[in-house]
């Protein structure tokens, strides 16, 4: 392989002599220039493996090279320099294109690892052999156009380290969305940390997030590493983000403005690197205008957003996911029956609120229930609404009063099992019933 080269470009001699001082270190050679029009010549008779840029040029600002780059040598990551508290500089930066960005004064030890995440990039794109508009095979499964643009997104934002915000309805994906972002880019050898922000008692969140130092407060017995630091090198995945107390935010803020962090007890921040990709199935902008989340914060981890597709808007994706979850059924240990194509027109008609998740509950459920070859539309126990119907809508029925709400019946237990996924103390509260009246009624109905 040879060796990797670098243009530099600033109009500070001093700032281009410590890059390059710093990357020689690391046995990378680098091309000076001090300003736009330079760098553009050089970019033009030169072949570069990384760019750094400052913001503020002679004749021009580092975001017009940032687009410049990004139309006419896409594979080129490219870097922003930004000074002190600049952070709006840095947004702008990473929503025209850039891989990342380096605050100024420029911490060497940020640096250093800015630029091997970017050579690790180049070299994934060249053992793949794929452009950065080629999505290769992601995982996610379907041929809708929301799922082929969802791919395509996917790919490409897994070449930059700028937060990216995933919105969505309750098993749509999110975390897998995430990690996908993670394991295509240059972090993908490193840790991927998930954390559901919502699950962390309050008082804990600071002390998980960040970490602290022994004797920081009562029951803190040694040094905790926090969530941040845990995640060093790889990607912390803040899953249910608008659950976080307003304290918190704060310091969030900050850690990704100076990629710093200050454990809870400790006299100084330590630096992290740690691509922050950040979820909520909230609708952020209705809570930013409550004052029950931060804007700047929000505007911070909104650099890119995702929006993951509810199941039912894609109905074309149901027989692929099916047969995907039936196989992993089967691969489990359990049978590998078919769905007949009403069963397979019934699910594509019906508006799953729980989305894919509730999909595999019900082909779960199906199959552990039913032994026969096929499974029909009776086997599924679809629920068309997440409320009973009125008892004005109610369809009339033939059948006399006793079956017809023995009926009725039947389908809010097995809902209420599906929903507390087969936790029978669970459904039994749900239903306010006692545990014993729910066996008893399991019982006269045939559900095992």
């Amino acid at each position: 392989m040879s060796k990797a080269h670098a243009l530099v470009v600033d109009d500070e001699m001093d700032i281009i002599e410590l890059v390059e001082i710093t990357l020689a270190r690391m046995d990378i050679s680098c091309q000076g220039a001090g300003n736009l029009a330079e760098a553009k010549r050089l970019l033009a008779t030169e072949a570069f493996h990384l760019c750094l840029t400052d913001m503020r040029l002679p004749d021009g600002n580092g975001i017009e090279l940032v687009r410049y780059i990004s139309d006419t040598q896409p594979d080129l990551p490219v870097a922003m320099m930004t000074a002190h508290g600049s952070m709006d500089t840095a947004v702008a930066a990473m929503k025209a294109g850039a891989f990342d960005f380096v605050p100024k004064p420029v911490d060497l030890n940020i640096l250093r690892r800015l630029v091997e995440a970017a050579l690790r990039l180049r070299a994934s794109d060249q053992q793949l052999g794929e452009t950065p508009s080629t999505p290769g095979h992601t995982g996610l499964l379907g041929d809708s156009a929301q799922i082929r643009e969802l791919r395509r997104l996917v790919a490409k934002l897994a070449r930059t380290q700028a937060p990216v915000f995933i919105s969505g309805e309750s098993g749509t994906g999110k975390e897998l969305a995430a990690r996908l972002i993670h394991g295509l880019g240059p972090r993908g050898s490193r840790d991927f940390v998930p954390v559901n922000c919502g699950a962390i008692p309050h008082d804990l969140v600071e002390s998980e997030m960040f970490g602290h130092k022994k004797g920081s407060f009562t029951g803190a017995v040694s040094d905790k590493q926090g969530l941040f630091q845990a995640a060093e090198g790889g990607t912390l995945f803040l899953d249910e983000v608008a659950d976080l107390p307003l304290s918190v935010q704060v310091k969030l803020l900050r850690a990704i403005q100076e990629k710093s962090v200050r454990p809870v007890g400790a006299p100084h921040e330590v630096p992290v690197d740690a691509r922050i990709i950040s979820a909520s199935h909230k609708d952020l902008n209705a809570l930013v205008s409550a004052g029950d989340f931060r804007r700047d914060l929000f505007y911070r981890i909104n650099v890119i957003e995702i929006r993951m597709p509810p199941l039912r808007e894609r109905p074309e994706d149901v027989p692929l996911l099916v047969d995907h979850i039936l196989g992993r059924i089967a691969h489990n240990g359990g049978r590998r029956p078919q769905l007949t194509t009403s069963a397979i027109k019934a699910l594509q008609r019906h508006p799953f609120p729980g989305n894919v998740r509730e999909l595999e509950n019900i082909l779960e459920r199906a199959v552990a229930l039913s032994e026969a070859a096929t499974i029909g539309v009776e086997d599924l126990y679809l629920c068309q609404s997440d409320a009973p119907p009125p008892a004005e809508s109610l369809p009339m029925s033939e059948q006399p009063l006793e079956e017809f709400l023995g009926e009725v019946e039947k389908q809010a237990i097995l809902k209420a099992l599906d929903e507390t996924r087969w936790n029978r103390t669970a459904a039994a509260k749900r239903l306010g019933m006692t545990l014993r009246s729910l066996r008893y009624r399991l019982d006269k109905l045939g559900i095992e």
